[in-house]
């Protein structure tokens, strides 16, 4: 059963230049299936369209921005629902952790109260019960029940994410969706809440997105992975495989990043990106990474290569990628 289908998604923007209004387009035709119980990472740097892909599967984008093509959540089109059927969709089908915990939670209310609020928002259950239910979910994420009764500036950096997914767990999603949850968490609580993450994904047998800059945290939790550049996702396929043998430029750019524990020439030899992302929008023609790419050739300028296959259940848009023998 397919849980989240996206078809040709493009998002545009209103942004302001100086005194012009023009529309930016942050998202440029993904295409993106997730099975039930599957996990996907997305990763890319800033501004590639990560977090907009995330908003956009709830409807929670601003109103100044335009969507078209299909979201589809358990076969159904979020585009065309109704407010009623969308409030639905977003606790008990869909939920997102935002990587901001300080500013997702409400700051004069107890962090219980705030759980529990959706509970009962969703759900037919008396306030004993939804108080108990809280206190099972906290348990769950390894807070202890009581920690219910605290506020958010109370509780550290870590302790308030695990509350988010508590929140995003609230009414049992088939399908949830981390943005950036361990973006300012140290390495040491980033590892527990990618671990808690994990471990609640397969004892609900969730699906779940994961989207992050780090390509070693998606390999760690993830099945699959979809890397993105410039608002297009330029190669996709089994964590495992993508992570340890990249075949797009950009992806192989990434994973070199990472320096290799215990290897004196990587740690003084470190190696990047050069150059900047794309600015959403400037049209460069072509492939939008070839600026910076070190294998590009002169038909990189004015190709626009899709996403094609390259292997065992994998896809890669780049001139230099071979197709697999028919």
């Amino acid at each position: 059963m397919t849980t989240l289908e996206l078809r040709d998604l493009k998002v545009t923007y209103q942004v302001k230049r100086g005194r012009r209004v023009e529309r930016v387009e942050a998202v440029k035709g993904v295409d993106l299936v997730l099975e039930a119980g599957d996990t996907v990472g997305i990763a890319g740097e800033s501004g590639c369209g990560k977090s907009t892909i995330a908003s956009s599967v709830l409807r929670l984008l601003p109103s100044d921005a335009e969507v078209t093509g299909q979201i589809l959540v358990n076969g159904q089109d979020v585009m065309s629902m109704n407010p009623g059927r969308l409030r639905a969709v977003r606790w008990a089908d869909s939920a997102i952790v935002f990587q901001g915990a300080l500013h997702s939670l409400n700051p004069v209310q107890r962090v219980g109260a705030q759980v529990a609020e959706a509970i009962l928002l969703h759900s037919n259950v008396s306030r004993r019960t939804a108080a108990q239910q809280v206190g099972e979910l906290f348990e769950q994420v390894g807070l202890p029940a009581a920690r219910a009764e605290a506020y958010p500036h109370q509780l550290s950096g870590g302790q308030r994410q695990r509350v988010l997914i508590a929140l995003a767990l609230s009414c049992d999603p088939q399908l949830l969706i981390a943005d950036e949850p361990t973006t300012a968490l140290d390495v040491m609580v980033q590892a527990q809440v990618l671990d808690l993450l994990g471990s609640l994904q397969r004892e609900r047998a969730m699906s779940m997105i994961l989207i992050t800059h780090d390509l070693s945290v998606l390999q760690s939790v993830c099945d699959r992975l979809a890397v993105m550049y410039g608002g297009r996702i330029v190669e996709e396929g089994p964590s495992n495989e993508v992570f340890a043998d990249p075949v797009h430029p950009y992806t192989k750019a990434l994973a070199a990043s990472f320096p290799t524990i215990g290897d004196p020439a990587s740690r003084m030899a470190p190696r990047g990106l050069r150059g900047d992302p794309p600015d959403p929008g400037q049209d460069l023609g072509g492939c939008a990474f070839h600026p910076r790419c070190d294998e590009a050739l002169p038909s990189c300028s004015t190709n626009n290569v899709v996403l094609q296959p390259c292997g065992t259940s994998r896809r890669a848009a780049c001139v230099l990628v071979e197709k697999p023998a028919s």
